[in-house]
């Protein structure tokens, strides 16, 4: 599978109140490649069901599923895994879940550590954030410049998250980007058709 497009990421404060499956759904409709399920609360037997259903839906799609900073989850579903800088081994990762799995790095801004990860067999490498982020307003920040230079040094996929709107996103995706991660400018809608039709602009940003 060629790691290009929309890559929809979960929240679980957006998608409460039964909103989970109908708004992914509506992404993976409108041309989401990725989802990572992202979901930080301590209910393992909730996550696993959610987890699971997600599953069904991107296989429905032909779309992959991640699963954020959970190796033991994204392991008993057979399905990929995103970490986070301190979120667990990178290395330990590949081993348990095998060649084919997309495995997933944070690099926030840090080019050495993104040449770390890849060594450690990442599959793909994410930068960020690059705009205010509603998810995450802490984070460090990123520039399309640091793109271009990832993209001069590496050929793995790139993603850029953080902050992402449709408005913003062409600028990276000239600076390198092959992925664009969004939360809340994708699941941050009223409705499902919202959110599908937010998925579908993304969409057509890489038929270009």
């Amino acid at each position: 599978m060629t790691l290009r497009g929309l890559y929809a990421i979960t929240d679980s404060a957006l998608l409460a109140d039964g909103r989970l499956v109908p708004y992914v759904e509506a992404a993976l409709t409108g041309g989401a490649r990725l989802l990572q399920y992202r979901d930080k609360s301590g209910d393992a037997g909730r996550r696993l069901e959610e987890a699971a259903q997600l599953k069904e839906l991107c296989q429905r799609h032909g779309a992959q599923l991640l699963i954020n900073d959970d190796l033991a989850l994204a392991s008993e579903l057979q399905v990929g895994v995103h970490l986070g800088r301190d979120d667990g081994s990178l290395r330990e990762a590949r081993e348990q879940l095998g060649p084919q799995a997309i495995i997933g790095a944070t690099c926030q801004a840090d080019l050495d550590y993104a040449a770390e990860a890849i060594e450690a067999g990442a599959s793909y490498i994410a930068f960020g954030r690059f705009f205010q982020s509603e998810t995450k307003p802490g984070a460090p920040a990123a520039t399309s410049e640091l793109l271009t230079r990832a993209r001069q040094r590496f050929s793995l996929p790139i993603v850029a998250i953080g902050g992402i709107t449709v408005d913003r996103a062409p600028p990276l995706l000239k600076a390198g980007a092959d992925l664009l991660a969004v939360v809340h400018g994708l699941f941050g809608a009223e409705s499902a058709a919202e959110v599908q039709r937010r998925a579908r602009a993304f969409h057509t940003l890489f038929m270009n």
